[in-house]
């Protein structure tokens, strides 16, 4: 309870008690009256007990009711214990404000301030007191002129002054909760002197990025104030001017620095801009004076000398051209897009009757007549809409001479594409029209004649229609039995091409056997026959790649997949491949590398190399191979040197054919079966790449194909490879194998096991599912059949494995398909491709790349 309500309380508590004490003594008195008047005793005695009761009764209360009093009399002692020491507290508070604070009541009077605004107005000698107004504050402030500068409210409800003092004030106000209003005076000069050093900075700043900027412009600049004095300036000012440096730094006024040009006084008030031209040292300058707001102008100075010497030229041109095609027997003009003559030479204004010149400036309807100009009118709307028209037309000239001429309209465009006018070019061709007449009337004289000519010929025409009827019936049989035999032919291609795949299974199975038979400790006896069985492999191998190379070849199924890359980077892997194969016969081996940049199928362009070296080296008995490149103005020529037996040149072209070659001269040699140069000749027709071989007979042969230069899209640095041991990489990595074919999956594991690797075999995607758990078990490599039984492929199996895992899948994908949409398939998918035959030392290779960061 507060204390006013306690107060009341009491006042009420000691008026019952008075009650009380005055209904007492009336019966005490009413009592004691009765006793005198001789009452009953018995109904006198319960009377009075009844009235001690009452009297017992009321004086527990009064007791109750002063005990509660004396209770609440102690806790409005406490609360007001607890209220003093809460307002000391808020003082205290105030005071440690390091703002100026003031609180006030509903009426806007101050109720609470503390020292900090005291000493606001301590300079002014003015108290200010509790219960001043805000209304009193404010007059008190004008009247002492406390305040310098005031700002209005922003959009935070924040106030910002400027004392007399120097101090900059922010002022802040808040609503209370019972009406009243805080505000708080926080001092912001610190913030306000950091702030305009920082301004300051950014200003001297700027100026100087000014300075530089004007520097650095190749025009002079002079920037004049409103009071006419030179403020900015650079160097190209003082040169083109002849102003001297010191004179320029005293910041003259600009009128006393003599310079010989004009300047527009109203250019001073923002009105125009004005342009002149001054010279000095020879030199011609173009003033012009740009107006600023403030009343002042910039000067730019421009040496417009070159610019002024082309103008020269361009006037003695013009002069030259003038003198030109008045002696050009044609009517040249030049007409605008407002159809007025802006050019006539002298014949097109004799032509007319006009005089020299008199031209100029002058409306085409006006020269040639309203009628003239209305058959003209279309022509006119033609060219003026950018195409070029010629027509003839009759008109009469000065002379009153009906004319035949030909008019030519041609549209000059500007830079936008728009016509902004049309030249003119006439030429009386009346005496051609007069001979067109005349042969026109030979013409049909000379018809009448080729009439009768017509008639004897129909005779002999009809007896050689029946002729040509006869032979469009044997050619059309001919025409048959070629698309029959094309028709078997593409059968064949088409057949070779399709059982590729089934043909490479098992010969892939067995060049991974024995690659994984000769990784292998082998005996002196066993080893020969591993290696004979592995040659004659390669030799399957390379008999049936090149069946069927050549089958889609003649097909056509084979489109090239161009690329741009370096021809280092095929040409080096080429080098090193078959350096082993001429160093094994004895032969020596140049490479010269090169980094141009090529565009053509990679694939392809080393097929048709590794048959150039193939060649080189099976017809090269001793000496030296150079492999290497020459440029030339459109493409790089790839070339093979060798110093073997040579062609004779009746054979040069016949080399090229199926199944045709020469005798090497070590009857020991592989002969190869004649169908290399057959495959190049058909892959440079599909890469457009010529083909060219030089030989002289007992000395060597050159070949070399010519590839087209190209331009890589982004160039990026190849890392430079390092060389790891098979330990490193893939000793210990877990490695996926799906291929339709078992001895294709054993061939696989005895390979890869032998290097070291876990390897999981499956003849399908389900069977690999139902032995490993790709969500759990650890792989490092999937290694997948495109081609797979049931009409299912190797990506969809590689994707629905990684779908089922957190990490990055690494895989390989091997098939017999060289088709170009599969290899740009598995490119965009970022796998790796491999085709059939697996090599056992390229598989190798392919793995320690891929899992070199395992």
């Amino acid at each position: 309870m507060t204390e006013t309500a306690q107060a009341v309380r009491l006042a009420q508590l000691e008026k019952e008690n008075y009650k009380l004490k005055r209904i007492n003594q009336a019966l005490i008195e009413r009592v004691e009256s009765g006793n005198a008047q001789n009452a009953n005793p018995y109904a006198t005695f319960e009377h009075s007990v009844a009235l001690a009761e009452q009297v017992r009764e009321r004086t527990e209360a009064l007791n109750d009711a002063l005990s509660e009093l004396k209770i609440s009399h102690q806790a409005l002692k406490n609360a007001n214990q607890i209220a003093d020491l809460a307002n000391q507290r808020l003082v205290d508070a105030i005071e440690s404000i390091s703002d100026a604070f003031v609180l006030f009541d509903r009426e806007r009077r101050i109720v609470l301030c503390n020292s900090k605004f005291e000493s606001v107005w301590k300079e002014t000698g003015q108290k200010i007191a509790t219960g001043t107004t805000i209304q009193d504050i404010r007059r008190l402030a004008v009247e002492h002129g406390l305040i310098a500068e005031e700002y209005g409210e922003a959009g935070d409800g924040h106030r910002v002054f400027r004392l007399a003092a120097g101090q900059w004030i922010q002022m802040s106000e808040r609503p209370t909760a019972d009406g009243g209003m805080v505000v708080l005076y926080t001092d912001i000069s610190q913030l306000k002197a950091a702030e305009t050093e920082r301004r300051e900075v950014e200003l001297a700043q700027k100026s100087r990025l000014l300075q530089r900027m004007v520097d650095n412009l190749s025009q002079g600049i002079a920037l004049v104030n409103a009071s006419d004095q030179l403020e900015i300036w650079n160097d190209r000012f003082l040169s083109l001017t002849g102003v001297s440096r010191e004179q320029a730094e005293c910041l003259p006024p600009f009128r006393a620095l003599n310079l010989r040009h004009f300047h527009d006084s109203r250019a001073k008030g923002g009105q125009s801009d004005t342009s002149n031209v001054m010279r000095h040292n020879d030199h011609i300058i173009e003033v012009r004076t740009h107006a600023m707001p403030d009343g002042g102008y910039v000067n730019t100075y421009t040496d417009i000398t070159e610019r002024y010497q082309y103008a020269e030229t361009l006037k003695e041109s013009e002069q030259w051209i003038r003198l030109i095609t008045d002696h050009v027997p044609a009517l040249i003009a030049y007409v605008g897009d407002d159809l007025c003559y802006r050019f006539t030479n002298k014949v097109y204004d004799e032509w007319y009757g006009w005089e020299r010149g008199k031209l100029t400036g002058e409306s085409i309807k006006q020269v040639h007549g309203a009628h003239n100009f209305r058959e003209l009118q279309p022509y006119i709307q033609r060219v003026l809409s950018g195409e070029n028209v010629s027509f003839d037309i009759a008109e009469r000239n000065s002379a009153d001479e009906q004319r035949h001429m030909l008019k030519s309209y041609v549209p000059n465009l500007g830079a936008d594409g728009k016509t902004v006018g049309f030249f003119v070019m006439i030429r009386d061709i009346t005496d051609r029209r007069k001979v067109a007449l005349e042969l026109e009337e030979a013409y049909q004289s000379l018809e009448q004649r080729v009439g009768e000519r017509t008639s004897e010929l129909t005779a002999v025409n009809e007896h050689l229609l029946s002729e040509i009827e006869e032979r469009t019936h044997v050619e059309a049989r001919l025409r048959e039995a070629k698309k029959d035999a094309e028709q078997a032919n593409l059968s064949k291609t088409k057949f070779l091409a399709a059982v590729s795949h089934d043909l490479l299974q098992p010969l892939n199975a067995a060049r991974l056997f024995t690659g994984a038979l000769a990784e292998k400790p082998l005996s002196s006896d066993t080893r020969p026959l591993v290696n004979s069985v592995t040659h004659a492999l390669g030799d399957v191998e390379s008999l049936l790649g090149t069946l069927v190379d050549i089958s889609k070849l003649d097909a056509g199924v084979v489109t090239p997949d161009i690329t741009t890359f370096r021809a280092s980077e095929l040409m080096e892997n080429i080098a090193n491949e078959f350096s082993q194969f001429a160093q094994h016969d004895g032969l020596i081996m140049r490479y010269i590398p090169s980094s141009v940049v090529i565009s053509s199928d990679s694939q392809l362009l080393a097929r048709i190399l590794r048959n150039f070296l193939s060649n080189a080296i099976r017809y090269t008995a001793k000496g030296q191979i150079l492999f290497g490149c020459r440029r030339k103005s459109q493409t790089l020529s790839i070339e093979v040197w060798d110093t073997g037996l040579g062609i004779p040149e009746a054979q040069l072209q016949e080399i090229f054919q199926e199944f045709r070659r020469l005798n090497p001269q070590d009857q020991g040699r592989d002969k190869g079966l004649g169908l290399g140069l057959a495959i190049v000749d058909k892959i440079s027709s599909v890469l457009r790449h010529p083909i060219n071989v030089r030989s002289i007979e007992g000395k060597g042969s050159v070949f070399s194909v010519e590839v087209p230069y190209g331009e890589l899209a982004l160039y990026s640095a190849v890392p430079e490879y390092r060389q790891q041991t098979i330990s490193d990489c893939l000793r210990g990595a877990h490695i996926w194998v799906i291929d339709n074919d078992q001895a294709i999956c054993e061939g696989m594991q005895t390979l890869l096991e032998g290097w070291g690797c876990y390897v999981t075999t499956a003849l399908s995607l389900e069977q690999l599912l139902e032995r490993v758990n790709p969500a759990r078990d650890p792989v490092d490599l999937l290694v997948a059949d495109y081609h797979l039984d049931d009409g299912k492929n190797g990506v969809d199996a590689a994707r629905c494995v990684a779908e089922q895992r957190d990490q990055l899948l690494r895989v390989l994908m091997i098939t017999a398909n060289y088709n170009k949409d599969l290899k740009q398939e598995i490119r965009e998918l970022g796998y790796i491709l491999m085709n059939k035959p697996v090599k056992p030392l390229k598989l190798k290779t392919t793995l320690l790349h891929l899992l070199k960061e395992r």
